[in-house]
């Protein structure tokens, strides 16, 4: 039979905190000849782990609310509350949404139409004042300028501070107006590296920024409902949409423009990634210059947590039994502290 088991929190406030974990989690098992897992078994359970906590955060926040109605929730030093919305605020995007096709449907969140998942949709909002549409002319070559020799921006009534839609690579991208530099000209702020305006040919629609309305959601049988009726179908005042698994139907259907339709969402945390080097000896060397690297998004406050549930899995994985009691317990227990 194998040794009690031993516990080493190792932490160290100069590496990153997947690594800082992975080490913490090798050290517990080798300590006690536990066994190996390999860099694709940790970040497979290093992925679920953090996937775990992130949706205890929500769990978390709504029995803190309940508590706080039932007025139950105590004054002391610590705003549970405030600290779990700061956290999931974190993972708050507000990004436009990708038109399917120039019809009144929009592709919601994902890795391919906005570099990322969503969790959960909090409104999607709609621009209900377009100024116009065109194509690039012409470019700057720095990439924030949209010229458009056919263009009158200035009759259009653009002003600084409204929206300038397209689309690269498949992603939408709502960029700000800076400047107007001519009838045929405008400057627009973009990230730094992002090459949004940098060619000829761009198709492009135009909002005033202070008309945006949020759209309600309803179902499938309302739709259909509010639609048959002229004092309750929807407007671009008052517009609606559908969701399906992948769509977003927006009515009225005449919002069909590139970057119109624009979503708040809680999105889900990238998925953790511990790369390495394989050094001589076959032992992988921590290489956080990769690529393909990603830490964890979740507070420093929760690397213990990380891993305990990486242990837990890990204990399933390699079949000892004390692994995952330790790390069941050692979690039971720490949650009962937040509590």
């Amino acid at each position: 039979m194998k040794g009690s088991f031993y516990f080493v929190y190792l932490c160290t406030k100069e590496s990153q905190m997947i690594n800082s974990v992975r080490q913490t989690v090798m050290s517990v098992l080798n300590k006690n000849n536990y066994g190996y897992i390999s860099p694709s078994d940790f970040n497979l359970f290093a992925k679920q782990a953090q996937l775990d906590l992130f949706e205890t955060y929500f769990y978390s926040y709504n029995y803190q609310i309940q508590k706080e109605n039932a007025r139950q929730s105590g004054t002391g030093y610590a705003d549970i509350t405030k600290g779990l919305e700061e956290v999931i605020d974190t993972f708050s995007v507000t990004l436009p949404l990708l038109n399917n096709g120039g019809n009144n449907e929009y592709f919601l969140p994902s890795l391919t139409t906005t570099n990322n998942d969503y969790y959960l949709i909090n409104k999607n909002l709609v621009y209900n004042k377009e100024l116009g549409e065109g194509t690039t002319t012409a470019t700057n070559g720095g990439g924030v300028g949209v010229f458009d020799a056919t263009a009158d921006f200035i009759t259009l009534g653009v002003s600084v501070g409204d929206i300038v839609s397209t689309v690269t690579s498949g992603v939408t991208y709502n960029t700000v107006v800076t400047s107007i530099l001519s009838a045929t000209q405008l400057i627009v702020a973009i990230t730094p590296g992002l090459q949004v305006w940098n060619a000829i040919g761009k198709t492009y629609n135009i909002y005033s920024a202070d008309d945006i309305k949020e759209a309600e959601k309803v179902t499938h049988s309302k739709i259909t409902m509010l639609n048959n009726s002229l004092l309750t179908k929807p407007n671009l005042t008052y517009p609606a949409y559908i969701q399906n698994s992948l769509l977003a139907e927006v009515f009225p259907n005449s919002v069909d423009g590139i970057g119109q339709v624009v979503s708040q969402y809680i999105r889900f945390p990238f998925v953790p990634k511990w790369t390495y080097l394989t050094l001589t000896n076959g032992e992988p060397a921590f290489d956080a210059s990769a690529a393909d690297y990603q830490d964890f998004e979740l507070p420093n406050d929760d690397e213990v947590n990380l891993v305990m549930k990486i242990l837990e899995y890990a204990g399933m994985s390699i079949r000892e039994i004390q692994v995952t009691q330790f790390a069941g317990a050692s979690q039971a227990a720490s949650n009962q502290q937040e509590k």
